[in-house]
């Protein structure tokens, strides 16, 4: 071996250039411009005159990735300026709510030492009462107890020392802790992280004859003819156009979405398992019980009813889609478009028993999106 081979040793060779990019399919060239007009890098001879991108708004590789590298450092600092902002706000509004709870304790605490003293107060005077007609009864026989009118007078004043004062002002008010900005966020980051693990399906033995269900048993489809294949049984809607989901729900946080945007007659819900199934009657009909409890529309008209209470939503057009949050712990359930981020309606109040989402459609389809 000669010297100047023996000074070569492992891994002394000539080092390998950089790998080579990726070339056009067409003239086998390097990639380096970028057609804006097609979206996609182009080799030198694809721009130049007698190119297909002849004609085409062409700048070199190396600027369009410069331009994305700017785009990127924008995007990276509007996103962390935005969730700057988003976290001050939402530190202010706990803030704020944080002393809302506290000065709502505070004035619950104060109302129970001030019943304490009245009934500390009403006490002592029931006792001196009391002493006083005990030492009448003791003392005076019976004709000067018929005449005695101190008797009834004392009487009287003990019946009216026990009303209660201020027991409207000893119940803690939860509207305190209500804040539309936190609803929003709230449901946004459940809907957005619970919707797409809540397998949420039809029960097809409950789907009215005038409804159509997709095999997948997410999508409800109206007719206007009563379907003849349908066996009846005990779990079916017979007359409205209703179905209940095969899940239930007893406790905990749960939420679903719903693809309204093809119906102008729907509703969207929760309904106890207690609502019943057979006939015409307002106890089968969603939201005219008080079994069920939904989000309404019907052509133009929006709104959510309950127990035959129905409350009109001002909207000035229908959500694509709707989502549905409850958080059954709260007592809390509410109806979200995800487009616009906006908190459509929340209803607070106990809910009996298990419940399960329902449906209903008297024109075209809604389908569960997850």
């Amino acid at each position: 071996m000669s010297a100047e081979g023996a000074e070569l040793g492992p891994g002394s060779g000539p080092r390998p250039g950089p790998e080579p990019g990726p070339l056009c399919p067409e003239h086998g060239q390097a990639l380096s411009w970028f057609c804006r007009s097609e979206r996609r890098p182009v080799c030198a001879a694809c721009a130049g005159l007698g190119g297909r991108c002849r004609g085409h708004r062409i700048r070199r590789a190396e600027e369009r990735a410069e331009e994305l590298r700017s785009m990127a450092s924008a995007a990276r600092e509007l996103v962390i300026q935005r969730l700057s902002l988003v976290r001050s706000l939402c530190e202010s509004e706990e803030q704020r709510l944080l002393e809302q709870v506290h000065g709502e304790e505070e004035r619950a605490h104060q109302s129970i030492l001030t019943q304490r003293v009245h009934w500390a107060e009403a006490l002592q005077k029931l006792d001196t009462i009391r002493t006083s007609l005990v030492g009448m009864l003791t003392h005076l026989d019976d004709l000067q107890l018929i005449k005695e009118q101190e008797i009834f007078e004392r009487t009287e004043e003990a019946e009216g020392i026990l009303d209660p004062q201020e027991s409207e002002m000893l119940n803690f008010n939860e509207k305190c802790t209500r804040s539309p900005l936190l609803t929003r966020l709230w449901a946004t980051a459940v809907l957005g992280s619970l919707s797409g693990t809540e397998d949420i399906r039809i029960d097809e033995r409950t789907v009215s004859p005038f409804l159509q269900l997709s095999d997948d048993r997410k999508t409800l489809t109206f007719s206007t003819k009563k379907s003849k294949t349908c066996a009846d049984g005990p779990e079916r809607f017979d007359h409205w156009p209703n179905a209940l989901a095969a899940t239930s729900f007893q406790n905990g946080l749960h939420a679903w979405m719903v693809n309204v945007q093809n119906s102008c007659a729907y509703k969207v819900g929760v309904a106890s398992g207690h609502l019943p199934r057979k006939g015409s009657g307002s106890d089968c009909r969603l939201g005219h019980n008080a079994f069920s409890w939904v989000f309404s529309r019907y052509d133009q008209e929006f709104r959510f009813s309950h127990n035959g209470q129905h409350e009109p939503l001002g909207l000035l057009r229908g959500p694509a889609q709707l989502g549905v949050l409850l958080d059954l712990q709260a007592r809390e359930l509410l109806f979200y478009e995800p487009a616009s981020g906006t908190v459509l309606y929340t209803h607070h109040g106990s809910f009996p028993g298990p419940l399960f989402p329902v449906f209903a459609v008297a024109d075209q389809t809604i389908s569960i999106v997850r």
